[in-house]
């Protein structure tokens, strides 16, 4: 299986997991771009959404240099009135970022989705 189908039924199987799915992308943090996305609403632009966050990752990942912090980044939570999105960090440069409806779902349940999904297609 090729890394865009691995990607590709990864993001499928997020989606069908999380209640309340909103739209899902894996992203170079360097480039910005998606490599793979979905979305349940046309007007959810994951185009977008994954250009700034990857700002915002590299962001975070210059704050912790600033301050010294030797530890990892595993991943980032916003909390919205209505949505949560998550930024799980990968290896070779990656993320993933995940929006669901908070109505819907709940943070332990968005972490726990997405955590076994990583290792079940082995991107950890």
């Amino acid at each position: 299986m090729s890394q865009q189908e691995n990607l590709n039924n990864f993001l499928n199987t997020v989606s069908e997991d999380l209640s309340g799915f909103i739209g899902a992308s894996v992203v170079d943090i360097n480039t910005g771009m998606s490599l793979v996305s979905t979305s349940r609403y046309p007007d959810f632009d994951l185009d977008i959404a994954a250009a700034y966050n990857s700002e915002m990752v590299k962001a975070k990942f210059k704050t912790m240099e600033a301050l010294g912090i030797q530890g990892g980044l595993q991943d980032m939570l916003l909390t919205l009135t209505d949505q949560f999105h998550l930024i799980k960090i990968l290896e070779n440069d990656l993320f993933i970022y995940v929006a669901v409806d908070s109505s819907r779902t709940n943070l332990a349940l968005l972490r726990t989705a997405v955590n076994a999904n990583v290792k079940k297609f082995g991107l950890a």
